[in-house]
C-alpha cells in the first residue's frame, strides 16, 4: 500500500471540477484517507517548491527547452536565457504565485502502486502532451510556450507527488498523521 499526494489547483477549484476528478481516483479503488481545503500562504508553498531541489529546478528547465525545441522557438529569444536551472527557477516563481493565487484542494489518496496509479490517471504534465481520458487530456490544453509567453505557470488542474519518495517528502507539509484516517473499502476486502 502506497500512499501519494494531490493537490486539485486553483484552476480546477474555480472550474467547480473537484467532485469530478476526486470521483476518477476514486473510481480507480484508490481509497481518499485526508483531504482540505487550504489557501495556499507563502511559507507552504516555498516548502512545497523548495528553491533547493536544483534536479528538479533543472528538470523544469529542461521541460522548458524541449517544448520550445518542439515548438521551433528560440528559448533564449524569448525567455532570455537557455540554462535550464535559471528556467527552473523562473517557472518555480510562477509556481509559488499560482498556487497561492486562490483555494486548492489537498488530499491523500492510498492504495497499491497510489503514486503511479494517480499519475496515470492524472496524465502528462503538459496537458497538451495528456491523452484523452486522462484528467489533463481531458480538461486542459496549456502548454509550456503558453504559459512563459504569459510569463505564468502552466495551468494543468493538478499537482500529484512524482514518486514515492516525492509522496513521503509531500504528505506531511500538508497532513499531520492525525488528519489521515484509516479504514478499509469494500474492494481492499475483495483483493484479499
Amino acid at each position: 500500500m502506497e500512499q501519494t499526494l494531490v493537490v486539485l489547483k486553483p484552476d480546477a477549484i474555480l472550474r467547480g471540477l473537484t467532485g469530478e476528478l476526486l470521483g476518477r481516483f476514486e473510481r480507480a479503488g484508490l481509497k481518499l484517507v485526508a483531504a482540505k481545503m487550504v489557501q495556499v500562504d507563502k511559507g507552504l508553498a516555498e516548502k512545497h517548491y523548495p528553491a533547493d531541489r536544483e534536479e528538479w529546478l533543472k528538470l523544469l528547465g529542461h521541460k522548458t527547452l524541449d517544448n520550445y525545441k518542439e515548438l521551433k522557438k528560440d528559448t533564449k529569444a524569448e525567455m532570455g536565457t537557455d540554462d535550464p536551472l535559471k528556467l527552473g527557477h523562473m517557472v518555480r516563481g510562477w509556481l509559488l504565485d499560482y498556487i497561492s493565487s486562490g483555494p486548492v484542494f489537498a488530499a491523500v489518496l492510498e492504495g497499491p502502486h497510489a503514486v503511479e496509479l494517480v499519475r496515470k490517471i492524472t496524465g502528462h504534465t503538459l496537458p497538451f502532451k495528456a491523452d484523452p481520458g486522462t484528467i489533463r487530456g481531458d480538461y486542459s490544453f496549456d502548454s509550456s510556450h503558453l504559459a512563459n509567453t504569459g510569463k505564468r505557470a502552466i495551468k494543468n488542474l493538478i499537482h500529484a507527488s512524482g514518486n514515492l519518495e516525492e509522496a513521503k517528502y509531500e504528505i506531511p507539509l500538508w497532513f499531520s498523521k492525525e488528519e489521515i484516517a484509516k479504514y478499509e473499502r469494500s474492494e481492499e476486502k475483495a483483493m484479499k
